[in-house]
């Protein structure tokens, strides 16, 4: 019978932290260790550059603005939809609001490019042009203040078991550990309230937006981010809203247009 993958990785995270407990057991007595690696010299995985949205799927809620009323998929309970139904891009608009779709539990969904860099050793900053947005992920803790469209983002590096690479030839039983293999964790709060979708579902300042950043690479040279997110708001959704995302790795700032917010 197959062994579920999270109970597969369970046991390859005991199997790795034992191992890592002896080889710091074996390391005791050789004289003071210097600091820590900070987050960017640890980095298990390079997410810097310029990347572009990959369309693939729910194009007409994602390209276009969806009708009101169009709720398809979204786990929203009765304050939600009563919300959603009264929405008024003008009001909006009227009330210098324009940004209310380009919050961090919805930013990532909008067609648009991305510029990732290293701020300083302990924060990524991710500029977007799209709604002229800038998100900060800070290691360690914290420094954002919060109270705005992009809240306060905590990240860490989320290690998974090294991956084994054959040296036998192709044997089983042989192998070599990597242990630079992770995702970017990122959990967001304190944000202004907002959209969901353009369409004025809304989302509260309660929720909590956690994000999984991993990067593929393709054996012909493309790579791409998969963004895997999921939103939980006790004010009006009735389960976590869950979402994967795609980027495609770009040569340079080819494309990179900045354009205001649009609450149409």
């Amino acid at each position: 019978m197959p062994v579920p993958r999270r109970l597969c990785q369970g046991i390859s995270k005991a199997i790795l932290v034992s191992t890592l407990g002896a080889i710091s057991l074996c390391a005791q007595g050789r004289g003071p260790a210097g600091p820590p690696p900070t987050p960017k010299a640890s980095a298990p995985v390079d997410l810097t550059g310029y990347w572009v949205s990959v369309v693939t799927g729910d194009w007409r809620f994602r390209m276009v603005t969806p009708p009101k009323g169009d709720f398809t998929s979204m786990p929203l309970n009765a304050a939600a939809r009563k919300i959603a139904e009264a929405w008024d891009p003008a009001k909006d608009e009227a009330a210098g609001e324009q940004c209310k779709a380009y919050g961090a539990p919805a930013i990532m969904r909008i067609p648009e490019r991305l510029h990732i860099t290293w701020q300083d050793d302990t924060t990524l900053k991710m500029e977007i042009d799209a709604g002229q947005q800038t998100r900060q992920f800070f290691f360690g803790a914290s420094q954002g203040k919060g109270g705005d469209w992009q809240g306060v983002s905590k990240a860490s590096w989320d290690l998974m078991p090294g991956t084994i690479t054959a040296t036998d030839g192709g044997r089983a039983g042989l192998g070599s550990v990597d242990g630079r293999a992770g995702s970017l964790k990122v959990v967001t709060t304190n944000f202004k309230p907002g959209y969901l979708r353009k369409n004025g579902i809304p989302y509260s300042a309660n929720a909590v937006v956690t994000e999984y950043f991993d990067r593929v690479n393709e054996p012909n040279g493309d790579s791409y981010i998969i963004v895997t997110s999921t939103v939980e708001d006790p004010t009006y959704l009735t389960t976590p809203y869950m979402l994967s995302t795609h980027f495609k790795k770009q040569a340079d700032a080819k494309g990179w247009n900045p354009t205001p917010c649009s609450a149409k």
